[in-house]
């Protein structure tokens, strides 16, 4: 890398390092400015190809910019031949390079770029018949144009699908997968909530098994970027589980009432002869309070009990998840634990709540992403409901401990 000495920098030069006399920045702008607007197409290239490698300094940057030079660069892009022939593909992944370098300087807001410009960057990555160093820095391009305005975001995410990505995600050559993954992430990490809500459904039906057979478990190894990556769409992924988690119970909602009464029918209804329906409304109402403390609520309210927050909601979400996907073993927890003396039963939703909460701590749900951690769990992009799937897993370990230890309510904290 080339850089000029200037008044600023000069006590930045350590003993012993090599000083070339050379071209100043501004004659030297001057010239490549000149040289990327030739008619031969060599003269041209070099240029650009010079242009790319100077442009990361940022005197030279700066005489390059001053003289109107990035709507010369915008120019060649805008107007860039369709087809790209070699000598054209090449000219303009330097052209691109040129440009992205000059960006990183922040002399140019990203929100100037022209919608011509930009159509022609997302044409490169939507285009299948494209030089692979071009439509890297083309999503490299759009990566960094993404978190800068709310415009250039919902462009972005509309002119580059899902499948798109996931087909630059399936290619063998690592720095195109990379610069996919790069910009899915750009994509999470600027859209809403709700947003992050509806994408993530797609993820996980499109995205999450192929992540964890061709990329986690791929014969190259994971470099320390793509495990970042992967560590930060765990990341969003999971928080996702955020709003649910931080909502206490409501014991005037419909909705929820009904999602309890599922997990006390689910539990008992099939093991009695004679449906609650025929009995009398107290005889019936007695009968359920009953039913709601052998699952382990504390009282024979339940909305009243999970209304902790956190883990919330995210606790009933995981008990229904569990009764819906696993009726056995529910229905084997519950019934099991009716039958043992009072002092040895495990309470499943008191259980279930301390449950959910530990993996909330323990999988940081809410918790901001770190710019550098690269830790992730492979498992979690090989289920499509990973954070239930693990609870479903982990309560029924904690029965198995439960019955080992030959636990009671006072060894609650130690089975959990």
């Amino acid at each position: 890398r080339q850089t000029y000495i200037t008044e600023s920098n000069r006590g930045e030069i350590k003993n012993g390092s090599i000083l070339r006399l050379t071209t100043s920045p501004d004659q030297e702008a001057e010239r490549l400015y000149s040289g990327i607007q030739s008619n031969n197409s060599d003269v041209k290239t070099d240029s650009l190809k010079k242009l790319a490698s100077l442009s990361q300094d940022v005197t030279f940057a700066q005489e390059f910019i001053n003289r109107n030079g990035l709507k010369q660069i915008f120019y060649i892009v805008e107007e860039g031949n369709e087809l790209l022939p070699c000598s054209t593909g090449e000219m303009l992944a330097h052209t691109l390079k040129a440009f992205m370098e000059l960006m990183e300087h922040d002399f140019v807001s990203w929100e100037t770029l022209s919608a011509a410009f930009i159509k022609k960057v997302v044409s490169y990555v939507n285009m299948n018949a494209v030089d692979a160093s071009v439509q890297q820095l083309s999503l490299s391009i759009l990566e960094n144009m993404v978190p800068t305005s709310r415009l250039l975001f919902e462009l972005v995410k509309k002119e580059v699908t899902l499948d798109r990505l996931l087909t630059h995600l399936q290619v063998t050559n690592a720095q195109l997968q990379l610069k996919a993954m790069a910009l899915l992430i750009a994509l999470l990490l600027a859209a809403t909530d709700a947003e992050r809500r509806v994408r993530g459904c797609s993820l996980e039906k499109n995205i999450s098994q192929f992540i964890h057979k061709n990329i986690i478990h791929s014969s190259e190894p994971l470099g320390d970027e793509m495990a970042h990556y992967l560590y930060v769409l765990q990341s969003v992924s999971l928080n996702l589980c955020e709003r649910r988690m931080r909502t206490s119970m409501d014991p005037y909602s419909q909705e929820q009432r009904e999602l309890l009464q599922s997990l006390r029918q689910t539990a008992f209804e099939s093991e009695s002869d004679t449906p609650a329906s025929n009995f009398s409304t107290e005889r019936r109402r007695s009968l359920c309070a009953k039913e709601f403390r052998k699952l382990g609520f504390m009282n024979s309210t339940p909305a009243e009990h999970p209304r902790r927050a956190p883990p919330g909601l995210l606790a009933l979400d995981n008990m229904v998840y569990f009764s819906r996907h696993t009726p056995n073993a529910y229905s084997r927890f519950v019934l099991e634990n009716s039958s043992r003396e009072d002092k040895h039963e495990c309470p499943f939703a008191r259980s279930s709540i301390q449950l959910t909460l530990i993996l909330c701590e323990i999988l940081h749900v809410g918790e901001p992403c770190s710019e550098t951690a690269q830790a992730f769990y492979p498992m979690f992009f090989g289920q499509d409901h990973f954070f239930e799937e693990l609870f479903c897993i982990c309560i029924q370990l904690v029965n198995k401990t439960w019955k080992e230890m030959r636990a009671t309510q006072e060894d609650f904290d130690k089975v959990q």
